[in-house]
């Protein structure tokens, strides 16, 4: 249900938003892989998680240049 209502969020937003977006979850996967390589990171399952929502921001980005 979770990843439903993200996708929803998302394609209410507009192109520009989305942009926004992507560019916050690809800082928050930098600095996710920064603290695992120096052993600070203790949920390591969210880097798997961001990287899922940077792709689906993409998705999203994406059907909204073709229409």
């Amino acid at each position: 249900m979770k990843t439903k209502d993200f996708v929803e969020e998302l394609k209410g937003q507009s192109v520009d938003e989305l942009n926004a977006k992507l560019v916050d979850a690809k800082k928050e996967l930098f600095n996710l892989r920064f603290q695992n390589a120096t052993n600070q990171l203790e949920n390591t399952g969210r880097i798997r998680e961001v990287r899922h929502n940077i792709a689906r921001i993409q998705t999203i980005i994406a059907q909204k240049n073709n229409q």
